[in-house]
Formats: C-alpha cells, sequence, structure tokens
C-alpha cells in the first residue's frame, strides 16, 4: 500500500469523501457535523493523503495546522473494500509521523460520541490518544467527543 499527498481530484476519492460527508451527515445533527468539504480540505493549512492498495482507493486522512506546535486530524476514512485491513492505522500512523516531523507537540482531533463512532475512538484511544476539552474553534457539543495526545 503506497500513501500520497493527494490533490483531490480522482473520482474514487471524491467519492470516498462523498461517502465519508453523508455518514457524517446520518450519525450526527448538522450542527455537529465538524468534516470539512473539498473546499475546506484544499484550504493552504491542510494536507490531504489517500492510501492505495495497487489500483484501488483504501482510504484517506488529513493534517490540519492548527498553530506552529499543534496539529488537528481531519477527515480519517477507509473505503468499505478495505474495513479491518489496517488502513486506518496505517493512515494514522502516518499522520503522526508528519505532525512529529513538522515539529507540532500535541495532535488532537474531534469524532462523534454516538455509537458509530465507537471504532473510531477505540482506533485513536489505542494509539494514546486521550479526551480532552474543545480546542482550537470547537465548543462544548454532547456529540463530540475530543481527544489529544503529546507527541
Amino acid at each position: 500500500m503506497e500513501i500520497r499527498v493527494d490533490p483531490l481530484q480522482h473520482p474514487a476519492v471524491l467519492a470516498l469523501l462523498r461517502e465519508h460527508l453523508d455518514g457524517m451527515h446520518r450519525l450526527s445533527p448538522p450542527e455537529s457535523v465538524h468534516a470539512l468539504d473539498l473546499d475546506g480540505l484544499r484550504r493552504p493549512d491542510i494536507t490531504f493523503w489517500t492510501l492505495w492498495d495497487g489500483d484501488a482507493l483504501a482510504g484517506c486522512g488529513a493534517l490540519r495546522r492548527l498553530d506552529a506546535t499543534h496539529g488537528e486530524i481531519k477527515s480519517m476514512r477507509t473505503s468499505q473494500s478495505h474495513l479491518r485491513r489496517g488502513v486506518a492505522s496505517r493512515m494514522l500512523d502516518h499522520i503522526m509521523g508528519e505532525a512529529r516531523r513538522r515539529g507540532y507537540r500535541r495532535l488532537s482531533l474531534e469524532t462523534g460520541s454516538m455509537d458509530g463512532f465507537a471504532p473510531a475512538r477505540r482506533l485513536y484511544a489505542g494509539a494514546g490518544f486521550v479526551p480532552c476539552q474543545p480546542f482550537g474553534d470547537y465548543v462544548e457539543d454532547p456529540n463530540s467527543v475530543f481527544m489529544t495526545r503529546a507527541l
């Protein structure tokens, strides 16, 4: 499998991101959906990667610069065809490595509090992320779980 910086143009990538946004809207009320659309992912403070298994898109993830020492994980998603094959762990390791390379001392994320987000919360907890208060522009929300870890 290969991880690449992605220009957000391939039809498979666009379809996976549509699936991601649709899933967030199915699980969360509109005011609690913090997933970024294409324009949001193309901002200069965000780097977006895709993970490919040959010609098949396996997953994606992004890193947002909050400040010189703090980054945020965004848009982690595994393709249905690649679930339970280590894609999310591999992308998370890549993002954490890039955050360290950039000199970030902290990496944070927001995910949902509903049962549908339990696998994501387990993944992040297994990688050393712990619950925290809202960060950046986030506010307390019963539909959100905020997590962070020192790097």
